[in-house]
């Protein structure tokens, strides 16, 4: 699980800001929005994030998200570019480094990530764990001379030759981790935070992701998810009795094969594939609705390119939710209300914080009703307070982050939401009427 991450110099933040899913003292909905991951360590299970157009709503998960693309790409040359904007509305930030760090524990034990990165090298990446109350450095890498240099701290446990084929793989502008994989080599205490890495932290979910292709195969291949999607549906009320998905196989044209066969980008082993079995597989998915007339029940069957956006949408954001509580998973998703009701946007937080799980959700809205099931009596209220963020953009384009937390007074507002609005809290445009 994430504790906390701090940002400094990339897209719109230019000085450092911290976010985090560390819990308040309150005990509201204690037992299943937080999760105590080490004694005296509670970490909110979900978090949501206000403010205006161009406040750097979707810039904290892009943060997020860069984590989740570096960790993992294995770039061909050392002229490939990282990925990495600074911050660009200033002289001197577009000259300097990015900084992050991340805190997160694995089970019950605590990693400390740092990372210093600009647009064509790491400048450093380290790692800790936490054994005791003090860091122990289990890599630090750093560049000189134009080359990465790796050093273990006392923990690992590894051969001179073992140390080589990484440092061989490690490309100034890739990740230690990247590199790791690509050496094959076995480091266990590195590893258990590679692993979460992989399987515990997932991609950011942008209003324009195309979901239901990701959704459509996994609930083929997972029947307790499909039983999930049809009993979230019915509750819902979308008069869909049955998702109904087929594999069909079809030879691909002459002409797009011989394309593909010519091909540079398509590895070797594939082409091959290809010249013995020159098909390709695809899905075809039919939505059952159950209508009720004067003439009883009848059941009708609509392809996906007839079913509407939000039905799509939440058949997407659903399949990725539960993915993320299957595994416990860490997922952000920007504007979550993308093409959904607001009770159905309820909803499909409600399901969420009722399923006890470590995983975690972090969405940024504009809706901002939801700010007032924060501030309702604790039998009608929803959400914790600390876990509401703001972000803010200041006159020089820096982004501040903030929690509601912070604020005193709290529950002394009828409404949190009309408190929001009236600018109490900051992270509001600016408009003229």
């Amino acid at each position: 699980m994430i504790q906390e991450i701090k940002i400094k110099n990339f897209l719109s933040f230019k000085d450092e800001v911290t976010f985090s899913f560390e819990a308040t003292k309150d005990t509201f909905a204690e037992d299943y929005q937080v999760v105590e991951v080490a004694p005296g360590v509670r970490l909110l299970r979900f978090a949501m994030v206000y403010g205006a157009n161009a406040s750097g709503k979707s810039n904290l998960l892009s943060a997020f998200d860069f984590f989740e693309a570096f960790w993992k790409n294995q770039p061909n040359s050392i002229e490939d570019k990282t990925g990495i904007v600074p911050f660009l509305l200033d002289k001197e930030s577009p000259q300097s480094p990015s900084v992050f760090e991340l805190v997160f524990y694995v089970e019950t034990t605590k990693y400390w990530y740092q990372l210093s990165i600009d647009e064509h090298a790491v400048h450093y990446e380290k790692l800790y764990y936490y054994k005791s109350v003090q860091p122990t450095l289990l890599f630090d890498r750093e560049l000189e001379n134009g080359q990465s240099v790796i050093h273990y701290g006392a923990p690992v446990k590894m051969s001179a030759v073992e140390k080589e084929k990484i440092a061989v793989e490690c490309l100034k502008n890739m990740s230690f981790f990247a590199a790791r994989d690509k050496a094959n080599v076995n480091i266990p205490d590195i590893d258990n935070a590679l692993n979460w890495m992989k399987k515990q932290y997932m991609p950011v979910i942008l209003p324009k992701t195309a979901l239901f292709d990701y959704a459509e195969k996994k609930s083929f291949e997972d029947h307790s998810l499909k039983s999930h999607l049809l009993n979230f549906l019915r509750q819902a009320d979308f008069n869909i009795s049955n998702v109904i998905t087929d594999v069909i196989k079809e030879q691909i044209p002459e002409n797009y094969l011989k394309m593909f066969l010519s091909s540079d980008e398509i590895p070797a082993v594939e082409k091959e594939r290809l010249r013995k079995d020159s098909t390709f597989t695809h899905y075809k998915t039919m939505f059952e609705h159950t209508i009720k007339s004067d003439d009883g029940e009848s059941k009708y069957f609509l392809p996906k390119d007839l079913e509407s956006l939000g039905t799509l949408r939440t058949f997407g954001v659903e399949t990725a939710i539960y993915d993320a509580q299957q595994t416990g998973a860490f997922l952000p998703i920007d504007e979550i209300e993308n093409s959904l009701h607001p009770q159905l946007l309820r909803l499909i937080l409600l399901d969420f914080l009722r399923k006890h799980t470590k995983a975690q959700l972090l969405v940024t809205t504009h809706y901002d009703p939801l700010l007032n099931d924060t501030s309702r009596p604790d039998d009608q209220k929803i959400f914790r307070k600390d876990s509401v963020w703001f972000t803010e953009k200041k006159e020089n384009g820096h982004t501040d982050v903030y929690s509601l937390a912070e604020f005193r007074g709290l529950n002394r507002l009828s409404s949190i939401q009309k408190a929001y609005n009236q600018g109490n809290f900051g992270a509001i445009p600016q408009i003229d009427l």
